[in-house]
């Protein structure tokens, strides 16, 4: 069974899903200039190919505890997720996007981000 979380359970899991998300930012964005370097000039002052190999596994193990947590990442760029929750007997997703200051919206399962409401 998926991971039912209270909005103070998703709430407490805030500083580590910070932590995992600075670093994935760190790496997208190294790994977004190693690709465009080697894809214009050939080479890159990050690196090569199996730089760009070493980033994309560190982007799935990091990727991979979001999941074993039962947190649903639902876009890496940027950092949107989801932690299945239950509001008034409903199917919700609490929702955090990368840049904002904590958990406090959420929307229905079955509306995704455009139905995104601020919590009570």
């Amino acid at each position: 069974m998926d991971k039912i979380f209270t909005v103070d359970q998703a709430r407490s899991l805030m500083p580590q899903v910070r932590e995992h998300v600075d670093e994935l930012v760190a790496i997208r964005a190294d790994l977004a200039e190693l690709a465009h370097d080697l894809n214009t000039a050939g080479f890159s002052a990050l690196g090569g190919i199996p730089e760009a190999k070493a980033f994309e596994a560190r982007i799935a193990e990091i990727l991979s505890w979001f999941e074993d947590q039962g947190i649903e990442v639902k876009g890496i760029a940027p950092v949107l997720v989801d932690f299945p929750a239950e509001l008034g007997g409903v199917s919700v997703r609490l929702c955090w996007i990368e840049g904002e200051a904590g958990l406090a919206w959420y929307h229905r399962s079955e509306l995704g981000f455009p139905g995104r409401r601020r919590l009570p």
